[in-house]
């Protein structure tokens, strides 16, 4: 890693093996020197201070959709390649990529079915359902617990909640794999037809599901979705696949990584016995789930000294601000008894807070305390890679 504080800018490939095993050093050595930087190998401002990653998530003169407020001419940018249309077609009509008005209608279609209370009742059905995928390999000498434990988890889960036939769950976590490699850092031809043929092979899944259900009953969130477009007119068909869609693909991504990165801390602290939501809040800030979203600048603006025109891009480094020992004294300390946890920056704040949260707690409240009470002596068989 090079720090440049004459230029402002970072040459640290977001690849190396290093920095993807541990990135927390590089974090720490960039705060220190250079709190906003241009990170070379992305070409974007990127912020790595607490303040300055939730002060932007909440500003709203930054936000994940651009076209809306300029064309692609007057940002300069290339049309968009033929192969990759099909693509960009599909996340136009995503939540996640969205402004107001379009996001505040869509997000208040599906942000009942997540609420604190409404996702409670699920409670039992996740510890039966844990119980269950640690019967199938609690007497093996060795397991590998992303696969057995904490991917199943989230995908069956959200598949209820949406509706969804939880026997095409390995073919949704193929489908979907394959649409989010589509944010990898310096991804190649190999991975965008990958993910163009994911998402073509996905929306046609869904319209024939949609079509199925129609005019049927149910009381899961595709059937609300199903019934907001169809009765009363609130959001268009390609909405109502994409929002399905995304409602699969983000309603499990970041649970399976924070699941993973819980149980990886949990053995390595020894802090497997009285697991509770403490544990959970340390667990989302001390190693994000993912660690890098970006914004678009609205306007022509200056912020923090920094002076960007309309369509720059500026990263905004979750997993670094949630280390800033200007928020969290001792940040690299796993503390579950940290009485500010909970004000990490996993979830994401502001309008584009992460939808989901209340459920991804909730999984990972259940799911953590029955793996240790079922498996006392487990531990580490190697390191995580």
């Amino acid at each position: 890693m090079q720090i440049n504080t004459n230029t402002r800018s970072v040459n640290l490939d977001p690849r190396d093996t290093q920095f993807v095993q541990n990135p927390y050093p590089a974090y720490a050595a960039i705060r220190e020197q250079l709190p906003v930087f241009k990170w070379e190998q992305y070409g974007h401002w990127c912020c790595v201070a607490y303040n300055d990653v939730n002060g932007l998530l909440r500003d709203r003169r930054f936000g994940r959709q651009i076209l809306h407020v300029a064309t692609r001419e007057e940002l300069g940018w290339a049309d968009t390649p033929e192969h990759l249309k099909p693509f960009y077609a599909f996340e136009q009509h995503s939540l996640l990529e969205l402004e107001p008005p379009v996001h505040t209608r869509l997000r208040g279609l599906v942000s009942r079915a997540f609420l604190s209370r409404q996702v409670e009742r699920l409670r039992p059905e996740i510890a039966s359902l844990c119980n269950r995928l640690l019967d199938q390999f609690e007497a093996k000498p060795e397991v590998e617990l992303l696969n057995a434990y904490a991917t199943p988890i989230p995908v069956a889960v959200i598949c209820d909640l949406l509706g969804a036939p939880i026997e095409m769950a390995n073919q949704f976590l193929s489908w979907s794999h394959d649409m989010v490699s589509m944010y990898m850092a310096k991804r190649d031809r190999a991975i965008e037809d990958k993910a163009v043929a994911a998402t073509l092979a996905f929306s046609t899944y869904m319209r024939d599901l949609i079509r199925e259900r129609r005019g049927k009953g149910g009381d899961n969130l595709l059937m609300e979705l199903i019934r907001a477009e169809s009765e009363q007119g609130k959001l268009s068909e390609d909405e109502l696949v994409t929002t399905a869609i995304l409602m699969l693909n983000a309603g499990h991504e970041a649970t399976v990584h924070a699941l993973g990165n819980g149980i990886k801390a949990l053995l390595e602290e020894g802090a497997t016995s009285d697991i509770g939501s403490g544990h959970v809040e340390e667990i989302m800030r001390f190693d994000a789930p993912l660690h890098m979203f970006t914004r678009y600048a609205l306007e022509d603006l200056e912020w923090n000294g920094l002076k960007l025109r309309k369509g720059e891009t500026i990263g905004l480094l979750l997993g670094a601000a949630n280390r800033d020992p200007a928020r969290f004294p001792d940040p690299d300390r796993f503390i579950p008894a940290r009485d500010n946890a909970a004000q990490n920056v996993s979830f994401g704040a502001g309008i584009h807070f992460c939808i989901g949260a209340p459920l991804a707690r909730l999984e990972m409240e259940v799911a953590l305390p029955i793996l240790f009470e079922r498996l006392p002596g487990l531990r580490l068989a190697e390191v995580p890679q």
